[in-house]
């Protein structure tokens, strides 16, 4: 999971090009939401909050600074399905909008090439090659 989120945010910090495959999108926003969650238990413990809602300063630093590769990722994640990035804009239709989006990043991306680039599940596996020496 760690490596994902390390392709993710590092790697491909504001890439929009290409596809994203499943668990790439999933572990990213799964590390996500954990490490939110720690961070909006420190804020709260520490008393670091500001507003009405009392949102904490760490976690809402830590959600800038994730805003722009989550947003990569998820276009990437529907160019693996064939689907434009525009189509994130259907979150603004109330519960259908947000029900179609999961579905379609649940839902197995094309297979071999389509518009968007190359299938992420081709025969090399780049994430299975992160920490492998050079021969």
């Amino acid at each position: 999971m760690i490596e994902w989120y390390k392709k993710v945010v590092f790697e491909n910090y504001a890439n929009f090009n290409g596809r994203a495959r499943r668990s790439e999108y999933w572990y990213y926003t799964l590390a996500t939401i954990i490490i939110s969650i720690i961070l909006s238990i420190i804020d709260k413990t520490t008393g670091l909050t500001f507003g009405l809602a009392e949102s904490g300063i760490i976690s809402s630093l830590y959600s800038l600074f994730v805003f722009l590769p989550g947003l990569a990722v998820l276009v990437r994640r529907l160019h693996d399905v064939g689907k434009s990035g525009w189509f994130a804009f259907i979150v603004l239709i109330p519960l259908a909008g947000v029900i179609w989006l999961i579905v379609v990043l649940a839902t197995a991306g094309d297979q071999g090439t389509n518009a968007y680039g190359p299938d992420p599940k081709s025969d090399f596996d780049e994430i299975s090659e992160i920490g492998k020496a050079d021969a």
